[in-house]
């Protein structure tokens, strides 16, 4: 059991907005990320990240932008991924105030770019980004997918794992497109499989739909668990689920 579980809001961007949508499908506009994630921050949220759902080198000032009036009023651990190809991209962010990077497409067609960002600025900067999915033709049951899990790679889900982890990943952010935006629960049985692989943290993410399935989501051994749908709707709060977590015997923050 890791010695305190974190609870971190996802803010999925998109030209300067904060969306969410259904298994990466029908995006909806939710507010400002840096309103939301200064709110995240005083409501106790460990951590934060940003992904940039666009990833179009035209939205990448963009970025840049956002995260630098973020790190102005939020004090924790601030993660930005999409549209990551290069180590300059990384030094920038790093620049802007994000803490770490969250890398996953890129990774896949160029793996180079996680042991470089790895030996120039840290395995703790660095956070493999991987969105999961069911599927009979991997051999684990599980396969990679790549573009916000619109396709389908030939990666084994597992041995990609083991793979990254190789070339210097941190952490791991384990996302269940199957679930992802359900509402319907974490994928328990993915993630326990992926936690018997892997060395490094975990990130629990897609389908928390209640404060239980905190709980659900570290008994398979998850160190932090991310969500976005049950925040932005309001229906669990960050200190509801952190009591869910407390009551059940893991520590907080």
């Amino acid at each position: 059991m890791p010695l305190s579980i974190r609870v971190i809001p996802c803010l999925d961007v998109a030209d300067g907005q904060v969306v969410k949508g259904v298994n990466f499908k029908n995006l909806r506009e939710i507010g400002d990320p840096v309103d939301l994630a200064a709110k995240y921050y005083r409501d106790g949220a460990d951590e934060v990240t940003f992904l940039d759902v666009n990833a179009t080198i035209d939205n990448r000032d963009t970025m840049y932008e956002l995260v630098s009036r973020c790190a102005e009023k939020v004090f924790i651990p601030l993660t930005v991924g999409g549209g990551i190809r290069s180590t300059s991209d990384v030094a920038n962010l790093l620049a802007a105030g994000a803490d770490k990077v969250s890398i996953g497409s890129a990774g896949i067609s160029n793996p180079r770019l996680l042991s470089d960002v790895a030996e120039k600025f840290g395995n703790q900067v660095l956070v493999v980004s991987l969105d999961l999915k069911r599927s009979k033709q991997a051999r684990s049951g599980y396969a990679v997918t790549s573009h916000g899990g619109r396709v389908e790679t030939d990666l084994d889900a597992l041995e990609w794992i083991e793979k990254v982890i190789q070339l210097g990943a941190g952490e791991l952010l384990v996302n269940s497109i199957d679930a992802d935006g359900t509402l319907s629960g974490f994928d328990i049985e993915m993630l326990s499989a992926v936690r018997q692989r892997a060395e490094v943290p975990v990130i629990a993410s897609g389908g928390a739909g209640s404060a239980a399935d905190f709980v659900s989501a570290a008994r398979c051994g998850a160190d932090a668990i991310l969500a976005a749908s049950i925040f932005h709707d309001n229906s669990v709060s960050i200190a509801e689920a952190k009591l869910e977590l407390k009551l059940a015997g893991y520590e907080t923050r």
